[in-house]
């Protein structure tokens, strides 16, 4: 690839590396410029401008991006289309993401333009996380790079989600005056919400005194029970009243003369440190630490994620856990809640108008759309007056462009105003920049509307929420007419991830396309498709150019 200034009028065939704004609309980065583009740059007074030009056997970034992908043998996971010369991979299960480093690691030092970037191994993820992205750095790359990488993809497995798989759980608590009878209600409850991503659930529960012989007699009752279900493996988790202060122990003892062996106890992991693991037969047995009481990540989540996605630790990963251990500072994964209550309803929403965009085709030095008006009033304080008006969620608007004026349009409503000042580079930025404000306010849904929609109505926004609501949050909700897919679009915390890793003039169809999450279609008429992006397009929809 030959990449630096070209004469304007060699530049046929060529890769545009930096986009170029004319009067006549903007050429984006990685346009392939064709004979009526190089009229238009002549057209303008552009003499040259910076462009790649492919060499035999050179491959575009998307190219390239493309055939890493499909080396990839991907279980449990899947890819987005090539865009920007980035595959984005997200897991298609609740489980655990495996990453072999080795590979990884040798795939990135084939060419620096060649990048692998993925989660820590071990992760706990669920459906919809991102979990990797390859990312080709140059407009185009060698094909024989591209090959060399491809073939290390091919000799083994670069990553992965192992799924979680549901059991047969039979809690044991051990009993002293001192416990309460609440924290055990607590604590399986607690139990149950961590079990939930692997459709695990609670088969027995004994309590029993905090005696080696009781525990190892209400082991050995769990396991003689027949099963619930055939195909589910069994589990036992045991709290104890008491924390494991040795080896022989009242629940390693209990697992002893169960008939099991402990394979170990104790963890260089902080929470979590006075933990057991052992098996009678080939069931496992985990004696859990007191702070596995609090849904807060600890050790046993480590352990636990492990059992439940088929890769149980040994003792030797166990003692190896030492360096990145140290969780009491470090919330590296979102914390696994309690039921949910009127504070934590898994379908709350947060509104987010976008109002940032330039509205380049209302021309240079133009009106602008969101201060046309519409029945006397500007058309972003109409759109953002309906989000209101559905009492659905609090509402942030995101602004950019001429963001003084839209916010003089807005002055007296409830609402968050929140400036993207990197609003020319497109739409992801403000995507993201209304999802921080969202998660900010703790909610698990976003709300995506375009101020420049002047026919979305309350009630179209409320009758979205409630098709979610219907979902418990777990869907893609979307607008549409006639079965187009148009907006407003609500995004789930599963998309989340996803959405951050969005770059360029792009909203979030390809999270919504990659997500393998289930998409709710409401239909609201013309409404859904009508935006008004020309001045033509206001006059047509009954507004008047103003601003």
């Amino acid at each position: 690839m030959k990449f630096g200034p070209v004469p304007t009028g060699e530049a046929e065939g060529a890769i545009l590396a930096h986009s170029q704004p004319l009067v006549s609309g903007k050429l984006p980065k990685g346009r392939r410029l064709e004979a009526e583009d190089i009229a238009r740059l002549l057209d303008e007074g552009i003499a040259s401008v910076i462009a790649c030009r492919l060499e035999p056997g050179d491959l575009t970034e998307d190219e390239a991006a493309e055939r890493l992908s499909a080396a990839i043998d991907v279980k449990g996971i899947t890819r987005s289309p090539a865009s920007t010369g980035r595959v984005n991979f997200y897991a298609t299960e609740n489980g655990l993401f495996l990453a072999e480093k080795g590979l990884v690691d040798r795939f990135n030092s084939v060419d620096p333009a060649i990048t692998l970037a993925c989660l820590a191994d071990r992760r706990d993820v669920r459906t919809g996380d991102l979990v990797a992205t390859i990312k080709i750095i140059p407009l185009a790359v060698a094909g024989s790079s591209v090959e060399a990488a491809a073939a290390i993809l091919r000799e083994g497995t670069a990553f992965q989600v192992a799924g979680y798989q549901s059991r047969q759980v039979h809690l044991i608590a051990t009993q002293l005056p001192s416990l309460k009878p609440s924290v055990m209600d607590k604590t399986a409850r607690v139990l149950e919400a961590r079990l939930a991503s692997s459709q695990s659930r609670i088969v027995s529960e004994n309590r029993v005194p905090h005696r080696a012989e009781a525990v190892a007699e209400a082991i050995s009752a769990a396991l003689s029970k027949p099963k619930a279900e055939k195909g589910q493996p069994a589990l036992v988790i045991v709290f104890g009243a008491s924390a494991v202060a040795d080896a022989d122990d009242v629940i390693p003892a209990a697992i002893r003369l169960a008939g099991g062996v402990v394979d170990h106890v104790g963890l260089p992991v902080d929470p979590g440190n006075l933990l057991v693991l052992g098996r009678v037969g080939d069931v496992e047995v985990i004696g859990a630490p007191g702070c596995a009481r609090s849904p807060k990540e600890n050790g046993f989540d480590w352990v636990l994620n492990r059992i439940l996605a088929g890769h149980p630790p040994d003792r030797a990963e166990m003692t190896g856990w030492g360096v990145g251990g140290l969780l009491m500072e470090i919330p590296s994964r979102p914390l696994p809640r309690l039921t949910a209550t009127a504070d934590s309803d898994p379908a709350a929403l947060g509104l987010v108008v976008l109002a940032a965009g330039r509205a380049s085709r209302m021309g240079e030095g133009g009106h602008h759309k969101l201060l046309a008006e519409f029945e006397g009033e500007p058309l972003v304080r109409r759109s953002v007056r309906q989000a209101l008006e559905a009492k659905v969620g609090p509402v942030t608007v995101v602004t950019g462009h001429r963001n003084a004026e839209i916010a003089d349009a807005l002055a007296g409503l409830p609402i968050k105003l929140v400036d993207n000042p990197d609003y020319a580079s497109g739409m992801a930025s403000s995507l993201k920049t209304g999802l921080a404000a969202t998660e900010d306010k703790g909610l698990p849904g976003m709300m995506v509307l375009l101020a420049d929609m002047p026919n979305v109505s309350a009630a179209d926004i409320a009758a979205l929420a409630s098709a979610y609501a219907k979902s418990g949050g777990k869907a893609v909700v979307r607008a549409v007419s006639d079965g187009q897919r148009g907006n407003p679009v609500i995004l789930p915390a599963a998309t989340f991830e996803a959405l951050k890793a969005l770059e360029g003039d792009i909203g979030a169809r390809p999270v919504i396309e990659s997500a393998g999450l289930a998409v709710i279609d409401v239909e609201i008429g013309p409404a859904a498709r009508l935006d008004v992006d020309t001045p033509e397009a206001i006059l047509s929809a009954g507004g008047i150019l103003k601003g």
